[in-house]
């Protein structure tokens, strides 16, 4: 059965393989350690070295915008004072990435097959093989 852009993505954002649905990223019992395939279809979750780059920008981005950079404009505006600031900004830096890693891992399996759905195996079958 074919899987929709839309299905790719609402499976990544939900922490779950996008190919077939089920909740297999992550190692059972082990909280940071990304299955290397799904145990259900077989999709390949860890795609090699550099793999972890894409979660990781993510984590960023959502640590810098969403906590750090509107702590220091608040600062700029003197909602709070400097040590409260840097207090702020180093739990936020420390403590988003480490409570999103899980879910930065579906988001980034959704945006990779929201832009390549024809790479999953799902929307492999059928298709006719390239002889060259």
């Amino acid at each position: 059965m074919k899987v929709t852009r839309v299905q790719a993505i609402g499976r990544g954002l939900a922490g779950r393989c996008p190919n077939c649905g089920s909740a297999t990223l992550f190692e059972p019992g082990r909280r940071f350690t990304v299955s290397e395939t799904c145990r259900v279809c077989g999709l390949k979750l860890d795609r090699g070295e550099g793999t972890f780059l894409g979660p990781f920008v993510l984590n960023y981005a959502v640590a810098a915008f969403g906590v750090v950079i509107p702590l220091i404009i608040l600062h700029a505006l003197g909602h709070l004072g400097p040590g409260a600031t840097l207090g702020l900004c180093a739990a936020g830096a420390l403590l988003v990435p480490l409570l999103l890693y899980r879910a930065s891992w579906g988001w980034w399996l959704a945006l990779y097959y929201a832009f390549l759905p024809d790479n999953l195996p799902a929307n492999l079958e059928g298709r006719p093989e390239n002889d060259e």
